[in-house]
């Protein structure tokens, strides 16, 4: 069956689309990517949903008028992708605003923003959105929900294999190893902490709103890390936390980054080239960290938007010693292509009634088919 997925991340910086065809077993089913697609958001509708996100003040008109143009742009991704109208299903993760993790006393809860029914129309396909509820309902972190995708897509290796997103947020999943007393081991997966978000939002800062993100690595590779701060950050409860966790701009946007540059600056005469640096850094010394509390894994292979920075390519190599870190697009997965692909393959197993989430990942009190499919009328 072709069907399209459809993702934006925590980075909020665009959509990326997928054509995929997926057939033969559902847990194991044979798959080729079609076709593919990214656009960016217009600068000024991503400083409106980074803005809401952080909490701005916003009247439900304009929060109305956000959800159709989001959905406006979602549809743009998918004619980009598919121009000849191939597939019969989409799959759509729509815009985060906001994810709350569960707590001692209450469900958690997230929100997607799309308009999946204008979606359909204007596709003229059916939509399955809305993946997180279902698990979020059975008491789960309702993220990450890619590692379940992961283990279905890509082939097991004689150990572990770690594979890891460096979107807004720095999420992992592990595969256990194809054969030895491991092999029915469970498939792992958390959200380490931040990985673009915080340097994006200091780019933007001292950039005065020039620069979306550091592109290349240029301004990290001119500053000096401050290694001394990135362990004390390290001593965080977020990063003391044992999995299942999950987490977002809530926890890891503006105020957090204007604390932790205070704290640079407390340290040092505040400079950019070296604040960008400490951060970029940072990210990688979180994925580490978690990593060595881990099952040790033979690999490392990286999707998402921080593959294509060296100087954090360069950090986590450094960091994670031993391992071969790698960019997933060795196995035919593109740096953009991860999590799209993995909700195309998530709205098919929706049609056919196959659980989608984890339970050894998102903590969900048991497996659920995931998402909510809406038809063109």
């Amino acid at each position: 069956m072709r069907v399209l997925g459809l993702m934006s991340g925590t980075s909020a910086d665009g959509v990326d689309a997928v054509l995929a065809n997926f057939a033969g077993p559902l847990g194991r089913p044979r798959w080729k990517i079609l076709g593919r697609a990214a656009i960016t958001y217009p600068a000024a509708l991503r400083q409106q949903i980074v803005a809401v996100g952080q909490g701005e003040p916003t009247s439900a008109s304009a929060l109305l008028e956000l959800a159709e143009e989001l959905t406006n742009q979602h549809a743009l991704a998918a004619r980009s992708c598919d121009p000849t109208g191939q597939a019969q299903l989409v799959g759509c993760h729509g815009q985060t605003l906001w994810h709350r993790p569960p707590g001692p006393e209450r469900l958690g809860a997230s929100w997607q923003l799309l308009r999946a029914p204008q979606l359909a129309q204007q596709l003229n396909r059916p939509v399955v959105f809305d993946f997180r509820s279902a698990d979020l309902a059975l008491g789960g972190q309702g993220a990450p929900l890619v590692p379940a995708a992961d283990a279905a897509l890509l082939p097991a290796i004689g150990g572990w294999r770690a594979l890891l997103n460096l979107g807004g947020i720095a999420n992992l999943t592990l595969l256990p190893p194809a054969q030895g007393p491991e092999a029915r081991a469970s498939v792992l997966g958390w959200d380490c902490g931040p990985a673009n978000s915080l340097v994006d939002m200091a780019v933007q800062r001292f950039s005065a709103g020039e620069q979306g993100f550091d592109e290349g690595g240029l301004w990290a590779a001119k500053g000096q890390v401050d290694w001394g701060v990135i362990e004390e950050w390290l001593q965080e409860p977020y990063f003391q936390q044992v999995p299942p966790k999950s987490t977002g701009r809530e926890k890891f946007g503006q105020s957090d980054l204007e604390q932790r540059l205070a704290r640079l600056e407390k340290a040092s005469q505040l400079d950019a080239a070296d604040a960008i640096a400490t951060l970029t850094a940072f990210t990688a010394a979180v994925v580490a960290q978690d990593l060595a509390l881990a099952p040790p894994a033979l690999e490392l292979l990286v999707a998402g938007g921080g593959a294509r920075n060296p100087v954090l390519m360069a950090q986590l190599r450094s960091r994670c010693r031993g391992l071969a870190v790698e960019s997933m697009a060795g196995l035919g997965i593109g740096e953009g292509d991860r999590e799209a692909l993995a909700f195309a393959l998530l709205a098919w197993w929706q049609l056919k009634g196959h659980p989608g989430n984890l339970p050894s990942v998102t903590g969900a009190t048991r497996p659920s088919v995931l998402g909510v499919c809406v038809r063109p009328g």
